[in-house]
């Protein structure tokens, strides 16, 4: 049984069909927030880091979200086959005690128990993936707004009832309560200072950029993995406007993001239409591709569309992406027959051992898909290619 689809938007399918993918051909890689579904990637973060990307020099902005933002700052540590396996492990055997008498452990000590996993796992090497000479990472954060601009018991709830409501008639209209806020690393090409340009355009949602520095990037990346209700929010960044931030899978839960706008700019050499501190075209050498490694053939835009099916659809936001994405019948031969998630926690309950064996075996069996791309990647075959979207 095949394990991989590999889908593409009408750009990218054209590319793929006439010459096949290069290294060198990729200029942005998202990672999507969806917790414990993200771990089936593990392997093929490692072939794509470890082993293809090392093959080229461009520059390539990597975009996370939650588990996607973990994943990303681990490709920009040095030994990056060692952090991804790292962060696997240390995902898997999390485990968090509830108080005596209650069900699920609070808030507070789950982010008191994360803080400190971000601690021992990056603690010492963020100047290192800071300065990493050819990736440029972009952390993405929800920053609450009026009843969200700080955490409450009343208005907390009600903030989101009203974000939920607002993004039901309009995603934009969903700004008015959650924004989106990037923290990006620093541009060594430009003043010091300088964020890297966002591989994005901005237009479809509010949208704050910021210096991610040593200062800044423990809380930034935990605020991107603090899902409501589940973690506190993080507040007071350093550097950045202040509220509380909570997980950058609110505002863009599978980065479903205009990377077609910076795309265009790219090719039409128009310098005005590229997002604020974008570089001109001429110093883009790679193919823009981006290549994202999902769980799933759809690319949800924010986390409270999870419902909306309407937005589930891909847009010409998508013209440039290869999406490798797991086959459903794969997915039915794992344990339970579906991707390791959330509901897991509860559904194992204090059974830890049983919960970690089935995400271990999700995990040994996901080795197929970089095998199976990377075999695409030496005899490329234009007839497993699948739409993305059609124009």
């Amino acid at each position: 049984m095949k394990a991989l689809r590999i889908h593409a938007g009408p750009r990218a399918l054209q590319h793929l069909r006439e010459q096949g993918l290069r290294p060198q051909d990729v200029q942005t890689i998202p990672a999507a927030a969806g917790g414990p579904k993200g771990l089936i990637l593990g392997p093929l973060d490692r072939f794509l880091f470890g082993e293809w990307l090392p093959q080229s020099r461009q520059t390539v902005h990597l975009v996370g979200a939650s588990i996607g933002a973990w994943r990303m700052a681990s490709a920009c540590l040095q030994g990056s086959v060692a952090a991804f396996e790292r962060l696997e492990h240390d995902y898997i055997h999390q485990h968090y005690e509830p108080a005596p008498g209650a069900k699920r452990p609070t808030p507070q000590h789950v982010s008191e128990r994360f803080s400190q996993t971000l601690q021992d796992f990056y603690g010492g090497r963020v100047d290192e993936l800071l300065a990493h000479p050819r990736y440029r990472l972009h952390i993405v954060t929800s920053r609450g707004r009026h009843l969200l601009a700080r955490e409450h018991r009343a208005a907390t709830p009600l903030g989101y009832l009203a974000a939920f409501l607002s993004n039901a008639m309009h995603r934009k209209a969903m700004g008015a309560w959650l924004e989106r806020v990037v923290f990006s690393s620093p541009d060594p090409a430009q003043p010091t200072g300088t964020c890297a340009a966002l591989p994005f355009g901005t237009h479809d949602f509010r949208t704050r950029q910021v210096l991610l520095t040593q200062a800044n990037f423990m809380p930034a990346l935990q605020a991107s993995c603090s899902i409501p209700f589940v973690l506190q929010a993080v507040q007071h960044i350093p550097g950045a406007p202040p509220g509380a931030y909570w997980d950058g899978g609110i505002t863009d839960y599978h980065l479903h993001l205009q990377y077609r706008q910076l795309l265009d700019a790219i090719e039409n050499g128009a310098k005005s239409a590229l997002p604020v501190g974008a570089s001109t075209p001429k110093t883009v050498q790679s193919a823009g591709l981006v290549l994202y490694p999902h769980f799933q053939p759809q690319v949800v835009p924010g986390w409270l569309d999870k419902s909306l099916k309407w937005r589930h659809k891909a847009t010409s936001a998508l013209d440039s992406v290869v999406l490798l994405a797991p086959d459903p019948d794969w997915v039915r031969s794992l344990p339970h027959g579906k991707l390791p998630d959330r509901q897991d926690f509860m559904h194992y309950g204090s059974d830890t051992a049983a919960r970690v064996q089935a995400w271990q075996a999700a995990t040994a069996a996901s080795r197929q898909l970089a095998d199976e791309f990377g075999e695409w990647l030496q005899r490329p075959d234009g007839a497993v290619l699948r739409p993305l979207w059609v124009r």
